[in-house]
């Protein structure tokens, strides 16, 4: 099975013995890592004492014009040819597996969105030792193979014995995965907090400017623990695309992704990139987060990528040898200080940076992608008086009630469309039925008119709006709520530039 993204697609592999000088020949469109598999393979049978066919052999994988890229090809080649050294069919079956030199099985990335295209065929799988739960995940049926001598003694070709089986990784199943940092922790900053309510209610993206160390990156952290816990489905969907990274550790987590890239990292670090291309940050932290610190750090153009993964929830690569189609519907946080030097909001005769800094700090950030954030906030340094006075906030599990409540209102109220959060529904339906007061609809009107905000802000009220009377419980946006809803759109005044 050939992991092209996060979509298996079936690869036969056929073997052939012909007249002619002893050789291996690989055809089919493949990489380096899956042509040196013929210099495994030798090793493998030589180990696992496998006579290896003295003849001219030709290996052809079908169909020719899919990429095959990595090592988890090695025993479908193996097996292959050991059919054609007259060993007896094993049936439909998919095989996945790394071939050391000692003959053993060793595992590879994307177990599981190929179990997930097996199980549509309704196939059973063969692969390595200890990953038969990650492809039991798509329901499958699996056989665990850890050693060459395996196979070919189920086929009946003369082999040497079969080791005995290595010892399973240990594993405590009843060990809990690590709990997520507690809203609680985060003393006061309460603006940037009911921000972060709203934005984890709605799904909105959100970016908090403020100087270093006023808490941005603890409370971007602290997400996760209070949006609703994925569903079956989206577990697996999240898992399949850390298994097509190699990033997946056996074990299904409800809680949402949490992906946070240094700034340094390039376009295709972010969005997935390679002759083969791989899922970046942003498809790994679908269904989640996906948390930009320093934000004005990153490349221009690696921010620009993400403009349209974050109206459509997905990204589009195209390759001379593919074209790969990640889901990406991720929340995106960003993190910004208010300047270069970062001292302009707190001690202004301090900073450093002209009026052409500020503005062209924030800038680098474009404004296209200013645009696309539904909540802009300010957290102000507090002053050790201040953080007295507040005291422990609410906890994450209280606030993710609250979120969980507002999800179901939405859900309920979204059920006859496409959508299942406020940040997703389209502009068209907004206008259609979102009910306003006459003071609302006048100054929404007058902005447009004067060219003081776009039709893509004025959608992005009216979702915030809805996101603020879901977690009130109200059927229809109020005018307090329009209100509300445009001191967090409009980031308090602060636009870098005064």
């Amino acid at each position: 099975m050939a992991v092209v993204g996060i979509e298996g697609r079936p690869v036969r592999i056929e073997a052939v013995l012909l007249h002619g000088l002893p050789a291996v020949t690989i055809v089919g469109l493949p990489d380096a890592a899956v042509s040196e598999s013929r210099e495994r393979i030798r090793a493998a049978f030589a180990s696992a004492g496998i006579g290896f066919p003295q003849a001219r052999l030709t290996i052809n994988l079908s169909p020719a014009d899919t990429p095959k890229s990595g090592t988890a090809f090695d025993l479908g080649i193996a097996v292959a040819i050991l059919g054609a050294m007259g060993g007896r069919e094993i049936g439909q079956r998919y095989v996945m597996g790394e071939l050391g030199l000692d003959g053993s099985v060793r595992a590879v990335r994307g177990i599981l969105p190929a179990a997930l295209a097996a199980a549509d065929e309704g196939a059973a799988m063969a692969v390595p030792p200890g990953c038969g739960k990650e492809a039991e995940l798509a329901g499958v049926r699996v056989k665990e193979v850890f050693h060459l001598a395996q196979l070919a003694e189920a086929m009946r070709i003369p082999c040497g014995p079969v080791p005995d089986a290595p010892s399973p990784p240990g594993m405590d199943e009843t060990e809990a995965p690590p709990a997520c940092p507690d809203l609680a922790d985060v003393r006061g900053q309460a603006q940037a907090r009911h921000a972060l309510e709203v934005a984890a209610a709605g799904g909105h993206h959100m970016l908090v400017t403020g100087a270093p160390g006023v808490g941005k990156s603890m409370l971007a952290a602290r997400l996760p623990g209070i949006l609703p816990r994925l569903d079956m489905h989206e577990a697996v969907e999240v898992a399949a695309i850390a298994s097509a990274a190699g990033e997946f550790d056996g074990r299904l987590s409800y809680t949402p992704p949490f992906s946070s890239p240094h700034h340094s990292s390039s376009a295709a670090a972010l969005i997935g990139g390679g002759a083969i291309p791989k899922p970046g940050a942003a498809s790994r932290a679908h269904r989640g987060v996906l948390f930009l610190d320093e934000m004005p750090e990153f490349s221009t153009h690696s921010l620009q990528t993400l403009r349209e993964p974050m109206e459509t929830g997905r990204i589009e690569i195209h390759r001379a040898r593919a074209v790969v189609t990640y889901p990406a519907r991720f929340q995106l946080i960003g993190a910004a200080n208010p300047c270069k030097c970062g001292n302009y909001l707190d001690a202004p005769g301090k900073c450093t940076c002209s009026v052409r800094d500020r503005r062209d700090y924030f800038r680098r950030i474009g404004g296209p992608i200013l645009d696309r954030f539904d909540i802009n906030v300010v957290a102000p340094r507090l002053s050790r008086a201040d953080l007295a006075e507040a005291g422990a906030g609410e906890p994450s599990a209280v606030v993710a009630e609250r979120v969980a409540e507002a999800r179901l209102r939405q859900r309920a109220r979204l059920r006859s469309t496409p959508w299942t959060a406020n940040a997703q529904v389209s502009g068209s339906w907004l206008r259609r039925n979102t009910p306003l007061s006459r003071e609302s609809a006048r100054e929404l009107d007058s902005m447009l008119a004067s060219g003081e905000t776009s039709m893509r802000a004025v959608d992005k009220i009216l979702r915030i709006s809805w996101t603020l009377a879901d977690l009130s419980g109200r059927s229809s946006p109020s005018r307090d709520d329009v209100d509300c809803a445009f001191t967090l759109r409009e980031r308090n005044g602060f636009h870098g530039t005064h």
